[in-house]
């Protein structure tokens, strides 16, 4: 009898299927528009056939992608095992615009397949081919279940997918043999047997830990970190017109910005790239705030901004690694190079009190704890930042291993409860787009966010330390 296989989720992986809900789907999702170049069939059709082999012949260095969930009795914890049933024509979908398909079709279609949830017993990721694109385009909108990915190992994702040059070659698929999953009396042993080791690796990681040389400072440091996150979740964020009652259907915008532009204001003041994001979203969030009426001085508005805890051996592997930063955005400035000061003073006092530790540490004592504590900390987590955001990541440029010259990519977040708007940021090559996932309910004009988001990063100052007009700024808004 074959042995069986699985891995089991970890508890940060776990905490992205605990927190989703029919108004809040938890995957990550991407937009990625090409050039058709050799896909362009003699009819004009997109060749995606050739799309799926290209797929198909590196879904060995992706075992995740042929895996689905099952679940522990009892604990209600799961585990990937292999899909003996997969079928790669389920998982890459073809569909088409109205032509000439333009930007506005393509958000308002990738709106309605990221407001839906991925079927949770099969592989949890979907491809989308859409034909119909002006301009000799096509695109591609995959989405992928959040426990199954963060936004290193998305980086790390597109290295298989994409190529650096145009030059190809389609090689045979290796063949694909699953393995035995385990039966749920395998499953419940296992489990038992990982409960009673709980002491004596709490205890081996206390020995490793004591001999640290520097015990109080690490110490200090940690406490002080699980009292900032206990802070923020005993004084939650103030009610803002971009926060409230969610509903599952989705708005997607999206802007870009020149790379250099954004580097040359962080060389000029000093700070970060990272930094230059959080002002112009600062600004942003100012200017929609009085759109809407409110009064930016009376709110605290708060940014949840991921901090990858990576290490090198976890490069290439999918799966969470990821802390957070709960960063207050000073939206009542309405100084623009005074905002994007605040924000530099915050973020390097973040770094020097490591704050990203106590969510690291909440995460690591999660994978020892009872499913339901796990629950209650997945859905108090979803109240420490009003705005889920995601940092800068610098890509170098890529192109589709398959045919196809990639042109503009986007990314959008998972939705989480009570909060209507999702900020992502992404480089590459020589721009940089910032995504937008709104809920229609609570941030309806799903465009308005977007267009101050223009404006105010041309508030801020140029390399020359000259001011750009603000109505420049807002007459190139998206």
């Amino acid at each position: 009898m074959a042995s069986s296989s699985y891995v089991r989720l970890s508890a940060q992986d776990h905490s992205f299927l605990v927190a989703e809900r029919r108004s809040t789907p938890m995957h990550v999702g991407a937009i990625q528009v090409y050039e058709a170049g050799p896909l362009r069939r003699r009819d004009g059709a997109i060749d995606v056939a050739t799309f799926k082999r290209g797929i198909e012949s590196v879904m060995h260095l992706l075992p995740r992608y042929r895996q689905r969930l099952k679940w522990i009795p009892l604990e209600a914890h799961p585990v990937w095992v292999d899909d003996r049933q997969f079928n790669l024509d389920y998982h890459i979908r073809h569909t088409a615009l109205p032509r000439p398909g333009g930007s506005e079709e393509l958000k308002r279609l990738a709106a309605r397949i990221m407001g839906q949830e991925l079927d949770r017993s099969r592989p949890l990721w979907e491809m989308w081919v859409v034909e119909g694109m002006e301009g000799d385009r096509f695109a591609v909108i995959a989405k992928i279940h959040h426990c199954m990915m963060d936004g290193m190992s998305g980086v790390d994702l597109a290295h298989i997918l994409l190529s650096p040059s145009p030059e190809y070659e389609l090689h045979e698929p290796v063949p694909y043999v699953p393995r035995t999953a385990p039966t749920g009396r395998q499953l419940m042993r296992d489990a038992a047997l990982r409960r009673l080791a709980i002491p004596w690796e709490i205890g081996k990681a206390l020995v490793e830990f004591g001999r640290s040389p520097n015990l109080g400072t690490d110490l200090r440091e940690r406490a002080e970190a699980v009292r900032q996150l206990v802070s923020w979740a005993v004084h939650p964020a103030s009610p803002s017109p971009l926060n409230g009652r969610l509903c599952p259907h989705r708005r997607f915008e999206w802007l870009s910005m020149p790379l250099a532009d954004v580097k040359a204001v962080a060389k000029a003041l000093g700070c970060s790239v990272n930094d230059v994001v959080l002002a112009t979203v600062a600004g942003a969030v100012r200017e929609f705030c009085i759109a809407r009426r409110a009064h930016p001085d009376e709110i605290d508005f708060r940014v949840s901004a991921p901090v990858s805890v990576r290490r090198d051996e976890d490069r290439g592997r999918l799966g969470n690694k990821v802390s957070s930063w709960i960063v207050r955005l000073p939206i009542d400035e309405p100084d623009a190079k005074e905002r994007l000061e605040a924000i530099r003073r915050v973020t390097e006092e973040l770094k020097r009190s490591r704050q990203a530790l106590g969510v690291q540490m909440m995460m690591a004592a999660a994978e020892w704890a009872p499913q339901a504590l796990l629950s209650l900390g997945a859905r108090a987590a979803s109240g420490l930042g009003r705005l889920y955001g995601d940092q800068a990541r610098r890509e170098r440029p890529h192109q589709d291993g398959r045919p196809g010259r990639t042109q503009v990519r986007h990314r959008g977040l998972p939705g989480r409860r009570g909060q209507c708007a999702h900020r992502n940021g992404r480089a590459h090559g020589q721009g940089r787009a910032a995504g937008r996932r709104l809920d229609q309910g609570g941030a309806a004009h799903g465009r308005e966010p977007c267009r101050p988001g223009r404006a105010a990063h041309g508030q801020l100052p140029d390399r020359d330390q000259r001011a750009v007009p603000h109505d420049q700024g807002d007459k190139n808004a998206l």
